[in-house]
């Protein structure tokens, strides 16, 4: 059973950077992707990376976020800049494990965005 554990949230101001770290253990995975959560809305996609590297992005954050990930660790990374009040939200790590097809959640780490 894949199990995913995402750090790296905290508060920042406008315009400032923060860099999500989501860590996976107990499988490989295919797609791993960052959802979000803004207070009192319901979930969102962020972005996503494919097994081969390639990257998709929600239009909002276009320009700003940065997937990445590293295959060997089955770590997958979030650099956001330029944040903005409108990022604030829980952040979610999604994996699909490559085995079974099934999808898994992390618990969530807070982004705030305030000055």
């Amino acid at each position: 059973q894949v199990q995913l554990v995402e750090s790296g949230g905290g508060l920042v101001q406008p315009g400032g950077s923060l860099k999500l770290t989501c860590t996976s253990s107990g499988g490989s995975a295919s797609t791993m992707a960052w959802y979000r959560q803004p207070p009192g809305k319901q979930r969102e996609f962020v972005a996503a990376i494919f097994l081969g590297g390639t990257t998709k992005y929600a239009d909002s954050v276009k320009g700003r976020f940065t997937i990445s990930r590293d295959n060997p660790t089955d770590t997958v990374y979030l650099q956001m800049n330029f944040l903005e009040t409108e990022d604030t939200a829980v952040y979610y790590c999604n994996a699909i494990a490559l085995a079974t097809g099934a999808p898994y959640r992390g618990q969530g780490t807070q982004v705030t965005v305030s000055s």
